[in-house]
């Protein structure tokens, strides 16, 4: 094992049940900071995920201390410096985590505490967020020297005055101004209750059609990077496998029969 990360099982925990998969940022003691294992034990579970085709929704979350996750793990990245001379992204396979953009099923992020840096980057990369109220949230790599280059898609999902201003002061905001932007799906007052919602919202993400879900995923990301007129007719090609699937029928064959849909996923 390689001596300059911790025990990958420690750092990430992953399980699934019921069609629905639970990754957790387990590094309490360090404020769930993102360090090498970390970031590598991520990118082999998102490709695990989409080798399943048994789960059909993710719940992205951290073990409870007050932060869904720091960021950076800063002492980590010095110690990695001192031993070998290489900065710390030199040894993370995706230190940006775009692999997590790409997860074929929908993530949803249950936050449990503030998020900052590489915890905003966590929550952007999910599809939907719960947040926990209190918390606060920022990008604040300005103050360690560092960047964000991971932030662009922010400007497709935050005013890019605000944008502009959380990047370059390196602030934090409360969350409840980012509900109220549209950015976080809901607030829950206890780490319980956010769990809870997202739990909520993937089983009824799971009860849907596989195929149709996967697919208004893809298409909203697809637009999100090309725009609305080449993303539209994209959408159409992304949907084609869902129109033509036995689902499709059985949507509204059980819709006729008054009984709940059996999916196959084809």
């Amino acid at each position: 094992m390689n001596t300059l990360v911790d025990n990958l099982e420690d750092a990430v925990l992953f399980s699934h049940a019921d069609g629905i998969a639970t990754v957790t940022i387990n590094r309490p003691k360090q404020r769930n900071a993102m360090n090498i294992a970390v970031s590598n034990g991520l990118n082999k579970i998102w490709q695990k995920i989409d080798d399943m085709p048994e789960i059909r929704v993710v719940i992205f979350t951290s073990s409870d201390c007050g932060t869904f996750c720091a960021g950076m793990d800063l002492k980590e990245t010095a110690r990695v410096k001192e031993e070998t001379g290489e900065d710390i992204l030199s040894f993370m396979k995706d230190p940006f985590q775009s692999r997590m953009r790409r997860v074929k099923v929908p993530i949803i992020a249950a936050m449990t505490g503030h998020l900052m840096a590489g915890g905003m980057m966590f929550s952007l990369n999910c599809d939907i967020r719960v947040g926990l109220v209190g918390t606060k949230i920022g990008i604040t790599e300005s103050k360690i020297g560092r960047g964000s280059p991971w932030g662009m898609p922010l400007v497709w999902m935050l005013p890019q005055p605000l944008l502009m201003e959380m990047v370059l002061t390196g602030n934090m905001y409360p969350i409840e101004r980012f509900q109220e932007l549209g950015f976080i799906n809901y607030l829950e007052s206890t780490s319980d209750a956010v769990r809870a919602r997202a739990m909520e919202l993937a089983e009824q993400i799971r009860d849907n059609a596989p195929l149709s879900v996967a697919a208004g995923k893809r298409s909203i990301l697809t637009a999100m990077s090309v725009g609305c007129d080449t993303g539209s007719e994209m959408a159409w090609h992304i949907y084609r496998e869902a129109y033509a699937s036995e689902d499709a029928q059985e949507g509204a064959r059980a819709f006729a029969e008054r009984r709940d849909p059996v999916w196959k996923g084809h």
